[in-house]
């Protein structure tokens, strides 16, 4: 079976917002400080990247959302570009 356009088995990386980002976050920062002494240094270090990764999108999100302009909505909306073309018979 094909994967259509948007599914999420598209290989394509999930968008989170900054709450889902800090929630992970706070969630990444506990399973660190909760690994056992005898956790592979290479786990244990990825966990760090990943904390580091997210820290600094977290950081950089208030900057962003100022700096992003809005984007004007056509005014045919959502309605006409979702249907589907009829043949004649």
């Amino acid at each position: 079976m094909r994967a259509f356009h948007g599914q999420l088995s598209d290989n394509q990386p999930i968008r989170r917002n900054l709450a889902e980002k800090q929630k992970q976050l706070r969630d990444l920062k506990e399973t660190l400080a909760s690994m056992k002494s005898h956790t592979s240094p290479a786990l244990k270090e990825s966990v760090r990247k990943r904390i580091a990764q997210l820290e600094a999108e977290v950081t950089a999100a208030p900057a962003l959302k100022s700096a992003r302009p809005a984007t004007p909505r056509s005014a045919t909306g959502a309605a006409g570009q979702n249907r589907r073309p009829v043949r004649p018979r």
